[in-house]
């Protein structure tokens, strides 16, 4: 038992002085997390704020004959925006003017500094050009299938950078100086973001891992170290029973209050990598189109009078309007210019995805008639689709949720409600949560989900509904967060100190070198006398 528990000690001591750094860097980068979300990014909102209001004046083709222009087959979605300060079709990567139906080119530099101009309201002189990006860098990490951009720098107090796609004539995102500051104290060094390391994905992915289990078998020796070292006394005194003094009494008292959230973390962190098995089941799955009911068909949208979309914005200005298909009819989503600021995006549900964001400015128009739709598609109609898309499989329960529950849900309100949740008697006992006002499934959720969400955000994000949309849940996450880092912090010092003293130590026995003996000459040494001298 002794040799054990020394065994123990020893393991959690180098070990954790071995990952202390990286412990404190986590908990630290976590709180700014809170904050301020993930890598910067051009979000939605900011950049249908910053489009130049669209001018259905000057459209003079279908969107059949755009179409036909872009020589694209069965397009998934189009949308009509301002290029150039010009009406265009977008199909994919593809532009047509609107106006003339000429393909765009990917635009000189010159033209991109004026986008990048127009983007701040400045004029161009107050825009300059940095370099071309052709491989992804620390903040085009995500953004590799539109490089090459073109990268630029505002001459303004936020030393804003921009990245312009000469293809597509647009921003496609924009960074401050305090962007990037908040992502090299949070998001980077809590996710390991750097980019030699995220932009090798297998060797990423292996550190993550890899540290994410030493740092459970690290919180997970401290704990059982701490039960082995408590000596109760009689009658039992708490602080008399911790058989430790200085920075090492406080190291344990901290570790034993914060030690399991220490342990959660770690293992709901090793979690978010979906490192087993498990975590990669898949449930019931439906095609792209189940609520669609197939591609676009261009030809099936007209060329609507200028009057007929004024008339539908009123006195707001359109600043995008989306071609779609849905429960097999053809629609406009009307984008109108923001009446709200913009809401900070956050990280949602990691085992799963959340599709859609709630809109505020947002029209949705019946192609074919011209006419606002108001009212939600019915239930009815939402699941037939999705119950003839899994034929043999029944549906147990439908309901129409008003409020979130505990597995759709968002701190700040940024996915849609009210949603239909379908239950589904799969195998996997699948949950289908999909948005009435737009016929759209937003996630699918399996049994398996269910669980790694308790396991990793449960226990990583502590999003319980209890307190998470209050201001508690911030007080109680940094108080959880500092308690982790004072734990951490304190263990680092003595490990380190500890590593220094043996050095010194070390150095302190090496033997003495031996000093060079002084080179001599013959005349040195005594001459012999003799017969012969």
């Amino acid at each position: 038992m002794r040799h054990l528990r020394k065994w123990l000690i020893l393991s959690h001591r180098y070990l954790g002085t071995a990952l202390g750094a990286l412990f404190v860097l986590w908990f630290a980068s976590g709180i700014v997390m809170i904050y301020a979300g993930g890598m910067p990014q051009l979000s939605p909102e900011l950049r249908r704020e910053r489009l130049a209001a669209l001018n259905t004046a000057a459209i003079t083709l279908s969107p059949a004959e755009a179409a036909e222009r872009a020589t694209v087959e069965d397009p998934q979605r189009a949308t009509i925006v301002t290029v150039l300060d010009r009406p265009a079709y977008r199909f994919g990567g593809r532009t047509v003017f609107a106006d003339t139906g000429e393909i765009l080119a990917p635009v000189d530099q010159a033209t991109s500094q004026s986008i990048a101009a127009r983007f701040l309201s400045v004029p161009p002189s107050e825009i300059e050009f940095m370099h071309t990006v052709s491989e992804p860098d620390q903040w085009t990490m995500t953004q590799s299938r539109a490089l090459p951009l073109l990268k630029f720098r505002a001459l303004d107090d936020d030393k804003t950078e921009l990245y312009v796609s000469p293809r597509n004539a647009e921003v496609v995102l924009a960074t401050t100086n305090q962007d990037r500051l908040l992502a090299w104290l949070g998001v980077i060094p809590h996710w390991l973001y750097f980019a030699p390391l995220r932009l090798n994905q297998p060797l990423w992915y292996a550190v993550v891992v890899y540290a994410s289990e030493v740092a459970c078998v690290v919180a997970l020796l401290g704990l059982v170290v701490g039960l082995m070292r408590f000596k109760p006394t009689k009658p039992l005194r708490v602080m008399a029973s911790i058989p430790y003094a200085g920075w090492m009494r406080w190291h344990y008292v901290a570790g034993a209050i914060f030690g399991v959230f220490t342990l959660t973390w770690a293992f709901s962190g090793l979690l978010s990598m979906e490192p087993f098995e498990w975590t990669n089941a898949t449930g019931l799955e439906f095609e792209r189109d189940v609520m669609s009911g197939g591609a676009l068909e261009p030809a099936r949208f007209p060329k609507a009078e200028p009057a007929v979309w004024s008339a539908i914005a009123g006195e707001r200005a359109i600043k995008e309007i989306e071609l779609t298909r849905i429960q097999d009819e053809p629609y406009y989503v009307v984008r109108l210019g923001r009446t709200a600021a913009a809401v900070r995006r956050e990280r949602l549900h990691q085992p799963y995805p959340i599709a859609g964001r709630a809109e505020a400015d947002r029209l949705l128009v019946s192609a074919s008639t011209m006419k606002v739709k108001r009212e939600p598609f019915s239930a009815e109609s939402l699941v037939q689709r999705l119950e003839a898309a899994a034929p043999g499989v029944a549906v147990v329960e439908q309901a129409v949720l008003t409020e979130y529950d505990d597995y759709y849900y968002s701190r700040r309100g940024q996915t849609p409600l009210p949603v239909l949740r379908i239950k589904f008697d799969d195998p996997m006992q699948t949950w289908v949560y999909v948005d009435p006002t737009m016929s759209q499934v937003l996630a699918a959720v399996h049994r398996l989900n269910r669980v790694e969400r308790w396991f990793y955000n449960g226990l990583h994000s502590l999003d319980f509904a209890f307190w998470y949309r209050s201001w508690l849940w911030d007080v109680g996450v940094i108080l959880l967060c500092l308690g982790g880092l004072t734990t951490s912090a304190i263990g680092t010092v003595i490990g380190y100190g500890r590593l220094w003293r043996g050095v010194r130590s070390a150095v302190r026995w090496l033997p003495a070198a031996t000093p060079a003996l002084p080179t001599a000459s013959p005349s040195d040494y005594p001459q012999p006398h003799g017969r012969d001298s």
